[in-house]
């Protein structure tokens, strides 16, 4: 995926650094454009019933048509939605558009991102405030906006690779399958990931843990309507006080792109160290960085920095102390955090095809 705004070299006059923010700045607008088509239901009206003309729209969706006469305009002219002038203008949303827009289930579906940078912009008293005085802006804070559209970007992965890429890694896949296999899903949200891993470990009881109260209210709505209640519990609580009522409980121990946001990942760690089995595993899912900056320009790091310094180092430095990781956690750094919670070492594991993402083993030390 490219982001064509290309940056301008460190020499460069003045006028290409101006073009590099005016080209920004044109996907700020998009991005804040397709916040307004996400929440207003605007692009779905369009994907099910479309082509529209403004007043269609407005009346399918309970919205002022003069607000959706622009909005379909200003979309047709940034190319996201097709203008047809046959008579009263109608709008069409493309099928490739639509699936990316609208399909919560496709890979594609990239709808959330707006969402979750739009919440946050929302807050951007708060960060200025955190930014002057070390303090945060905690995931409260940040609140739904922030909280589904996290949810909604990682569920399609979840739900249609996350079994498959763990059963191409023996190492892993065998500890799940054991008989009577029990597995913790730490920072589980709004419950995706625990979901996919209870569809794909039929034997297995698996339990979510969360700090944030309504992620595990609506995870608990969502294993009931996937059918795999009877096998799922969600629990609202503190990672790191997993010792006080699992210790040596799990076969399975997993983190899904979280680590990064706690204060004390450390303390988590240590206390997931104590509630595996000796012979169990312990992974965790995270960001896709290099263990250096890398050149500028590259894509993920871009995103990664966005999410860093709009959303998750904020959230992170909202409980004192803390480490204050950041999106961007390098390999090197999680595995510093590893050795200091008593794992022996930090290995790659084979997985592909998760765009942004990198599976870690951490090895205990008692492991064979």
């Amino acid at each position: 995926m490219s982001l064509d705004v290309p940056s301008p070299h460190a020499s460069a006059p003045a006028d290409a650094w101006a073009e590099h923010v005016f080209s920004a700045a044109l996907g700020a607008i998009d991005i804040l454009a397709i916040h307004l088509g996400d929440r207003l239901g605007w692009y779905r009206a369009l994907a099910s019933d479309g082509p529209l003309t403004a007043d269609d729209l407005a009346r399918l969706t309970g919205t002022h048509p003069r607000y959706a006469r622009e909005w379909l305009e200003q979309q047709a002219t940034s190319g996201l939605i097709v203008a047809i002038d046959d008579g009263p203008m109608r709008f069409a949303l493309p099928a490739g558009a639509a699936e990316a827009l609208t399909d919560t289930r496709s890979l594609a579906y990239i709808a959330p991102l707006a969402r979750m940078l739009a919440g946050a912009a929302a807050q951007m008293p708060a960060l200025l405030d955190a930014y002057r005085t070390g303090r945060g802006v905690s995931w409260e804070q940040l609140g739904d906006d922030a909280r589904w559209s996290q949810a909604d970007m990682n569920r399609p992965w979840f739900e249609q690779m996350l079994g498959e890429a763990i059963e191409g890694v023996p190492e892993i896949h065998d500890v799940l399958e054991r008989e009577d296999a029990r597995i913790v899903d730490v920072a589980c949200g709004a419950g995706w990931s625990t979901i996919a891993l209870a569809h794909a470990y039929p034997g297995a009881t698996i339990v979510g843990v969360d700090i944030d109260a309504p992620s595990i209210e609506m995870a608990r709505v969502n294993a009931a309507e996937a059918g795999v209640a009877g096998r799922v519990e969600f629990v609202a609580m503190d990672s790191a006080e997993l010792t006080e009522n699992y210790r040596a409980s799990f076969d399975g121990t997993f983190i899904f792109e979280a680590l990064h946001d706690m204060p004390r990942p450390v303390e988590v760690l240590d206390a997931i160290r104590a509630c595996v089995k000796s012979d169990g595993v312990v992974v965790v899912m995270d960001e896709g960085v290099g263990d250096a900056p890398v050149s500028v320009g590259d894509e993920v790091e871009r995103l990664m920095y966005g999410f860093s310094l709009f959303v998750c180092l904020p959230d992170g430095m909202s409980s004192q102390p803390s480490a204050g990781t950041g999106t961007v956690m390098r390999p090197s750094v999680l595995a510093s955090y590893a050795r200091e919670a008593g794992f022996s070492s930090v290995s790659v594991l084979p997985i592909d095809g998760f765009s942004f993402f990198r599976f870690y083993r951490l090895h205990l030390r008692d492991a064979a």
